[in-house]
């Protein structure tokens, strides 16, 4: 598998890249949150909410829409699961980094997805990209064996424990507010719809 870096037009399926957005203040806070040997994600953190940046995002980039500033920080090489949401998620790449995407619209009908049709791209330290709705993504995965930091911006509310309905087929794969999860067995994601079939990939073996 190819690494491409999302500044190349293949990128442009999935998301776009944002220029002009002033984040220097918001990757100098970022340091100072968790780096664990595993994968750590917390949707809203206050210090990071209280930058003046998160003001821009939410009126520009969002069209004044309630956001929430958190992190995926950690050490990760393997696909393990996609997910995807009603809404973009904005991406901010404190280190290098690589995310390994699909398409919602490659999910066949008995809900499952063909792992061989993700792609892997590289987000160089310092990058802001938009990753659209229908793109399948999870945490991104650090570049050679070195862990990781990245910003996430949604929609407030996203990603925070739900009662799930059961009203639509769909609804096996929610996994939390906004979250539609599809995991790789081998990843023993608890409770969530086992959908991805075919390799849990590894960076490792890229």
């Amino acid at each position: 598998m190819e690494i491409i870096s999302v500044k190349e037009k293949e990128f442009k399926e999935y998301g776009k890249v944002i220029e002009g957005l002033d984040v220097a203040q918001l990757l100098q806070k970022m340091q100072k949150t968790p780096l664990p040997d595993d994968v750590i994600y917390e949707p809203s953190d206050a210090s990071l909410e209280a930058l003046e940046v998160c003001e821009v995002l939410r009126r520009s980039v969002y069209g004044g829409l309630p956001v929430q500033i958190g992190y995926c920080n950690g050490h990760n090489e393997k696909l393990n699961g996609l997910e995807y949401h009603r809404s973009s998620e904005i991406n901010i790449a404190v280190t290098d980094m690589i995310l390994l995407l699909g398409k919602q619209q490659d999910i066949e009908s008995d809900d499952t997805y063909d792992t061989a049709k993700v792609k892997a791209f590289f987000v160089p330290a310092g990058t802001v990209i938009e990753v659209y709705a229908t793109t399948l993504h999870y945490a991104p995965c650090g570049v050679d064996k070195k862990g990781f930091r990245c910003v996430v911006v949604l929609p407030k509310g996203t990603n925070y424990p739900i009662e799930q309905p059961h009203l639509l087929k769909e609804d096996k794969l929610l996994a939390a507010s906004n979250k539609w999860l599809l995991a790789h067995e081998e990843a023993k994601i608890a409770g969530a719809f086992n959908g991805l079939k075919g390799e849990n990939i590894s960076i490792g073996n890229l």
